[in-house]
């Protein structure tokens, strides 16, 4: 069967708007909230603090008879004086707490304080991470530069490699995949509690590096099927060089979302998140090759009277010559 691309793109457009258009209404909302204050819910990577996680003793009689109570533990909190901590309850007999830096003595007395409230915790599952402000200021600045610079290279690259449009909406197919993951990712940490660290700075890099790849291929096709048929409508132009790539598109991309789930379920707190940004971006990145940058390519190429189209990087055949001589 053959996907007309073309024909359908408004669909695909607005499809793309309505997740993006969530993804900005989370982050501001998020932006709002006195726990977040940022568009994404940030870990202590990037803004500093103690994480406290402490898990109820089950081995002890009656110390699991219900779950933790949200509301105890915040009271415990607003009595210590931590009453602007974000404090998440995990697998009802567990708690994560994000407070500001705590020294020993204080985390000690957090911890009586909510052993006393809900019972006792097991000492083998309890977690204590503190960073510094510094040092999280620090990560955020180079993860961010990180993502500008691969912006910046990727443009800079696919502008000598096809022509300036070309390179412009593959940037605009790049940038389309990070806010869909930002923006899945604000609506997680709003209803979720999903925090983002250093990690995530990580795979937004290889997602940008992922999407480009799979961009290329397709516009090394356009560019084929310009050179073969240098007569035919951008339009049917690019519903062919999409088909024609279409299969080795979705395998690669099913391939390794294979190896992404198998992370995601198996891998552990630590990966799970840095595996489910891979699995949006991804999809995101197959999805805006296909559906995004070679129709948004069409589109101005008929908006600029290039309907039918001059070899990228060679001269303009004869018969359009004159052809445009005779208009």
């Amino acid at each position: 069967m053959k996907l007309n691309v073309i024909k359908q793109r408004s669909f695909w457009w607005a499809l793309s708007a309505a997740i993006i258009l969530s993804g900005l209404i989370a982050m501001a909302i998020s932006w709002t909230r006195p726990d977040i204050r940022a568009p994404l819910r940030p870990s202590l990577d990037f803004i500093g603090g103690t994480r406290l996680e402490f898990e109820l003793d089950c081995t002890k009689p009656n110390n699991c008879a219900r779950p933790i109570d949200l509301a105890a533990v915040r009271q415990v909190m607003d009595a210590q004086g931590l009453a602007n901590s974000s404090i998440q309850v995990v697998d009802r007999y567990a708690v994560s707490i994000r407070t500001k830096t705590l020294d020993v003595e204080r985390r000690t007395q957090l911890q009586t304080a909510l052993s006393e409230k809900i019972g006792a915790f097991d000492p083998k599952k309890t977690k204590i991470d503190t960073v510094g402000p510094t040092l999280g200021g620090q990560i955020f600045a180079s993860g961010l530069l990180a993502v500008i610079v691969s912006f910046a290279g990727i443009t800079v690259y696919l502008t000598f490699r096809f022509q300036l449009d070309y390179a412009f909406f593959a940037f605009v197919a790049l940038f389309h995949d990070v806010l869909i993951t930002v923006g899945i990712f604000s609506i997680l940490g709003l209803v979720l509690g999903v925090e983002v660290d250093s990690l995530f700075i990580v795979a937004l890099l290889t997602i940008i590096g992922f999407s480009v790849n799979d961009t290329v291929v397709i516009y090394d096709r356009v560019r084929e099927v310009i050179n073969l048929h240098p007569n035919q409508h951008i339009n049917q132009i690019v519903d062919d060089a999409v088909n024609q790539t279409l299969t080795r598109s979705i395998n690669t991309t099913l391939t390794v979302l294979l190896t992404l789930f198998s992370i995601f379920l198996f891998g552990g707190e630590t990966l799970k998140y840095f595996a489910l940004a891979l699995i949006i971006g991804f999809t995101a990145g197959a999805y805006s090759s296909i559906f995004i940058a070679s129709t948004l390519l069409a589109w101005w190429r008929e908006r600029t009277g290039q309907a039918i189209p001059v070899p990228a990087g060679g001269p303009e055949p004869p018969e359009i010559s004159a052809q445009s001589d005779k208009a």
